[in-house]
């Protein structure tokens, strides 16, 4: 698979070579389209959700960004708990001037989650926390057992590796994301999607140009992946999802937003805004499940914590 995919990203690569400016001041590819290739970051202490303290203020002054910025200096000095990364490990960056990812609704909150999704979400988590877990490998997450974090989770960023490398060739973009790897090869030529039957870990994208705005249209999700998490390392997905990107360079930074809609889990879509800057530096292979070892590990010790537990039981 890694294999397959340097070669669909070397292919690319070369058939996509350098734009140019244009004189609108839009850099463009050789054949016109706004040029949006390059390694990228979006890495931020920003919360997705704007914090209880900061209710009804969606604009950060620049001298209450550099207290939180001091504030958050410190960041993980040791590693807390089983399995936790000290601050060697982390690329938290900075916070933004706006106060939450979330820019819309506009009070900088994530809307209301309906009944039966909010029931299956505490349903996960109290699994979670149970003494026996996990039982099977399946019951750990998706992002745990390293095979994605489903869209848009994949552009949310968390405490490290959230870098792209976008591509681009004539009627396609390609963006390889850093963390899992996770590969999107996004057609542009009006295509429709896929069969409605068919449901994807990261959903059928098709993409094409609104002025110098690129716009990606995602949706036959599976609802396999279905978790959210604060820390932003993971999203869920639902059948009846779809999310909509819009990437538009303004100078070196591309702006970057999507809006999310999935009316079997909030009552209302919801917007968010996560400027993404140049990286100006190589994208390394993202090596998962710290040599295979963490979930035979995780399995071993729930079966020994089972069975200390049913001795003193039994004592």
């Amino acid at each position: 698979m890694a294999n397959r995919v340097a070669c669909i990203v070397a292919a690319l690569a070369m058939l996509a070579p350098a734009g140019a400016l244009a004189q609108d001041g839009v850099p463009r590819t050789p054949w016109g389209d706004p040029d949006l290739q390059g390694t990228w970051t979006n890495t931020t202490t920003t919360p997705l959700e704007r914090p209880s303290d900061l209710a009804g203020k969606a604009v950060l002054t620049d001298e209450e960004r550099a207290a939180i910025d001091e504030e958050n200096a410190p960041g993980i000095d040791a590693a807390v708990g089983v399995g936790a990364y000290n601050n060697f490990w982390m690329e938290r960056g900075y916070v933004y001037e706006q106060t939450s990812l979330v820019v819309d609704p506009p009070d900088g909150r994530l809307p209301r989650v309906l009944p039966k999704a909010k029931a299956r979400q505490d349903a996960l988590v109290a699994s979670r926390r149970s003494p026996s877990y996990p039982t099977t490998y399946e019951e750990p997450s998706l992002m745990e057992r390293c095979i994605t974090r489903g869209v848009p989770g994949v552009m949310l960023p968390g405490n490290y590796n959230h870098n792209y490398n976008i591509l681009q060739a004539p009627g396609y973009v390609a963006i390889f994301h850093e963390m899992i790897h996770d590969f999107r090869i996004i057609p542009l030529d009006g295509r429709p999607h896929i069969a409605p039957g068919i449901r994807q870990w990261m959903g059928s994208s098709r993409g094409y140009w609104e002025g110098d705005t690129l716009v990606v249209e995602t949706q036959n999700f599976t609802d396999k992946l279905y978790e959210r998490r604060g820390s932003l390392l993971v999203w869920g997905t639902g059948k009846h999802m779809t999310v909509v990107e819009r990437f538009t360079r303004r100078g070196d930074v591309i702006d970057y937003r999507f809006t999310l809609t999935d009316p079997t889990t909030f009552e209302r879509p919801f917007t968010a805004s996560i400027p993404m800057v140049p990286l100006d530096e190589p994208m390394f292979e993202y090596a998962c499940h710290e040599g295979n070892y963490a979930m035979a590990n995780m399995l071993s010790g729930a079966r020994d914590q089972e069975a200390a537990a049913q001795r003193a039981r039994s004592e």
